[in-house]
């Protein structure tokens, strides 16, 4: 039956009833009333509705037929019995327009997103339908230590999850939402990003893979949903925004004495992801990938409302090479920097701005070491180079630095580093290595 039908059966009910009630007189008044005329209900609750449709068609469409038989109870409760077919009518009109407006002002005026546009029941049909669109392709994933998520990354039964999830196990089950079990194999995994792929030899029927948003897409209060098996509760779904991006996570290795390596650009959101959910999707409205969700930050090792996801820039930089060869080769030049720059830190090391990526220490014979560029003195923190610009792209902090090297960059290639070096902008071609 459809929406407009089931509003006009509630609406004539009603009518009906509250004439039926003042013609026997149940509270009668204390004059004799004036016989009551006759009406046509059922024409008089469509008149009603086209009224109220004309002016909210969406909402109208939308509102479920128990909340238009709560509005219709109050006018009849809060009224005296009214025995003019046309006043009650009206009665009802308004009341059914003031709960709809009440409705509509709740819907935000702008989103920032135009897949937002329209009212809250859109959004609730958008969230729905990224569920039944996108949960197929997100599985459960048990291993011989515990379990985590995955989702469905090609249709050659590739599956991406986090290198985390896999790490010290040698068997994998791979669980559908369609409750099909499937042996993986281990293709590629990698510590630097968190990623892993497995492999399953056929996906069930109907199973599609995920498609990847494009990179660099993402703003700080887009909506975001995280799909995954939550403490084994296999096809949750939570929701939140991106609460932050070009956020950092440390590898799961190191490399030397002071070396560390870590993987930036990564998003942080409140969508509440909790153990067993790592290794599944973020996804936009559109029902894309925008990351793959990775970690949280608490101190009792629950959801707190900080969560980390891997990017899906690193996604589509990472796992074909994972893929391909089992493993990823970053770029490396053999410098460790200053995390950030206070301006205290300025004046520590005796430089002209705050902004830029300062070298701390160089590894000898390095491809940064063989370019010519400069660390601080270990002694007083001093006289090393402050990165400005890479490729002529100007640097903020080492964050960005590092996000171009590991994004944009290989092995191989010669890239062109701006420096400040006493008071003097200096530029140095950098052919960069293989990250040890």
């Amino acid at each position: 039956m459809k929406a407009t039908t089931k509003l006009s059966v509630i609406l004539s009910f009603l009518l009906i009833l509250a004439l039926s009630t003042a013609c026997f007189g149940l509270e009668a008044p204390a004059a004799p009333a004036s016989p009551a005329p006759t009406a046509d209900v059922a024409a008089l609750a469509d008149s009603v509705l086209a009224r109220v449709q004309a002016q909210l068609p969406q909402q109208v469409a939308e509102l479920d037929p128990d909340t238009l038989l709560a509005t219709i109870q109050d006018v009849l409760a809060q009224n005296p019995p009214v025995v003019d077919a046309e006043a009650l009518g009206q009665l009802v009109d308004e009341a059914v327009t003031a709960r709809l407006a009440q409705i509509e002002a709740r819907t935000p005026v702008s989103q920032p997103s135009a897949a937002l546009a329209g009212s809250g029941f859109e959004l609730e049909a958008k969230l729905m339908a990224l569920y039944q669109q996108a949960n197929p392709s997100v599985v459960y994933i048990l291993t011989a230590t515990g379990s985590g998520s995955g989702f469905v990354y090609d249709v050659l039964g590739h599956i991406v999850t986090n290198r985390h999830v896999v790490s010290g196990s040698r068997r994998f089950e791979v669980v559908f939402a369609d409750g099909t079990r499937l042996s993986g194999e281990l293709v590629g995994a990698d510590a630097d990003s968190d990623l892993a792929v497995l492999k399953v030899d056929a996906l069930p029927d109907g199973v599609q893979p995920l498609p990847l948003a494009e990179p660099d897409t993402l703003q700080v209060g887009q909506f975001v949903a995280a799909i995954g098996n939550p403490f084994g509760e296999q096809g949750s779904m939570s929701m939140g925004i991106v609460s932050g991006l070009g956020r950092s996570l440390r590898s799961q290795r190191t490399q030397g004495v002071g070396f560390a390596y870590s993987l930036p650009g990564v998003i942080q959101t409140d969508a509440p992801i909790n153990p067993g959910n790592s290794g599944g999707p973020l996804l936009n409205l559109a029902g894309e990938v925008v990351g793959v969700n990775s970690a949280i930050a608490s101190v009792t090792g629950v959801n707190s409302g900080v969560g980390f996801s891997i990017p899906v820039v690193a996604v589509r930089r990472i796992v074909p090479s994972l893929i391909e060869q089992g493993s990823h080769t970053y770029s490396y030049m053999g410098l460790t920097f200053a995390s950030e720059l206070s301006l205290s830190d300025q004046q520590q090391y005796g430089l002209a701005q705050s902004q830029g990526a300062y070298i701390v220490s160089l590894a000898a014979g390095s491809p940064a070491d063989r370019a010519g560029l400069r660390a601080a003195d270990p002694n007083t923190g001093r006289g090393g180079d402050l990165v400005v610009a890479i490729d002529g792209q100007p640097l903020r902090n080492f964050d960005e630095l590092n996000a171009y090297l590991v994004f944009y960059t290989a092995p191989g290639q010669t890239i062109e580093m701006t420096v400040l070096r006493n008071g003097e902008e200096l530029t140095f071609p950098l052919t960069l290595g293989a990250r040890p």
